[in-house]
């Protein structure tokens, strides 16, 4: 999993299987009674407070390079600016604020200035790719991670398909050289293949997330260029998440260790990516197995998330992708559960997780969880809460079925 959640409060939480103690701020509203529903011009208004929380407390300006903070207030040890991650997440919620109904076009300029600062961690040489820090002169360089890559890519192909400008869609195939280099071909591992999880001879496990975004990332390259290359690596990819990874219908298992053990831990964003790169695959092939897998997927990682508070745990990062990919499943196959549950979160944690003076909000160490008024709040949940908040305004001003998410 990335670097800004591998936290001890987070580790222990989870893998222990026990459920956030810290004391609320204040208690969780209750779930929807089949109240009025949030409507989209409301879903619009609370996109656009949180992003402007965002830009007034996490931005560091033109003057900054157009970067941002990993958190606020700063805490002994940050960096200077945020990780890659954060930064490709405020890129994902500009993409987002894009696509607004009616005011989205206002934002055209903060998404380019966005994907122009991504590129400051881009890095040259033998093994090319996006380093998770800034390089010299801005900082001191940083490992590559493929999930990091990938999900840039992925941004970058969703700023294609809201702008038409090529320039994006390169750059996306620009990455496909670098998540290759993770594929693992020893055929002595227990369940050969998979992906590395970042290019350093330290590197010990085939992630999940890394396979798996990687192969929603060529299928959509595929449907864009029907290039055989990116239909041929997306297969492997998926097959391989598919059949080594998977514990029930939309659940798979964080990593395989290269000694053979598994880290069965479940992420909401794995069950998404998978229905995301399913869905792609069938788009891009016409193959009705690919849709038939996402919709198990789907519904069977569903019935799981929406047992208690479970996606409210979850970082809100995971959850924003998770949700994206069943609103594109929905355009495909409609569902009014997937909306149901994505709103329905969305305004708990709108309830529960905002601070009300500031627009910020914050939840535990681990970005899931009940409010806590102590904690930073980050780039990167914050522009997670703006990506899901726009998405809705989105998905509840089209007919049903007639939304397609972004990544």
């Amino acid at each position: 999993m990335p670097r800004s959640l591998l936290r001890p409060a987070l580790v222990t939480a989870v893998c222990a299987g026990l459920l956030w103690s810290a004391v609320p701020a204040h208690a969780r509203p209750a779930p929807p009674d089949g109240g009025a529903a949030v409507t989209s011009a409301q879903w619009t208004a609370r996109a656009s407070d949180a992003y402007r929380a965002l830009q007034a407390n996490l931005y560091q300006g033109p003057d900054e390079h157009g970067l941002y903070l990993e958190r606020t207030p700063r805490q002994a040890g940050d960096q200077d600016h945020s990780y890659l991650w954060p930064m490709r997440e405020a890129a994902a919620a500009a993409v987002d604020m894009e696509r607004l109904p009616r005011s989205g076009p206002a934002y055209r300029r903060d998404a380019a200035e966005r994907f122009a600062t991504v590129q400051l961690y881009a890095t040259s040489g033998d093994r090319p790719g996006y380093a998770s820090y800034l390089p010299a002169p801005l900082g001191s360089g940083g490992d590559v991670y493929y999930d990091d890559n990938a999900v840039v890519a992925l941004s970058q192909l969703d700023q294609y398909e809201a702008t038409g400008d090529r320039a994006y869609l390169t750059r996306a195939e620009q990455t496909i050289p670098v998540v290759s280099r993770a594929w693992d071909a020893d055929a002595a591992k227990a369940c050969p293949g998979g992906m590395d999880w970042f290019d350093s001879p330290a590197n010990s496990i085939r992630a999940t997330n890394v396979t798996a975004l990687s192969a929603q990332l060529a299928a959509r390259l595929y449907e864009h260029t029907h290039r055989e290359a990116y239909l041929d690596a997306a297969e492997q990819w998926y097959g391989w998440v598919y059949s080594c990874m998977r514990q029930a219908p939309g659940l798979y298992g964080n990593d395989r260790a290269d000694d053979g053990g598994t880290d069965p831990t479940l992420w909401s964003y794995n069950s998404g990516s998978m229905i995301g790169a399913a869905l792609a695959l069938y788009r891009g092939t016409g193959d009705a197995g690919y849709l038939a897998k996402a919709v198990e997927d789907a519904d069977g990682s569903l019935a799981y998330w929406t047992q208690g508070s479970r996606l409210h745990d979850q970082p809100a990062i995971f959850n924003s992708f998770y949700f994206k990919d069943l609103l594109a499943l929905d355009a495909v196959r409609p569902n009014p559960a997937y909306l149901s549950a994505m709103s329905a979160y969305a305004d708990s944690e709108y309830a529960g997780n905002r601070d009300a003076t500031t627009g910020l909000f914050r939840f535990q160490p681990s970005g899931g969880g009940d409010y806590d008024p102590a904690a930073p709040a980050e780039t990167l949940e914050q522009s997670a809460m703006v990506q899901i908040f726009a998405t809705l305004a989105g998905a509840t001003a089209a007919p049903h079925g007639g939304h397609r998410a972004s990544s």
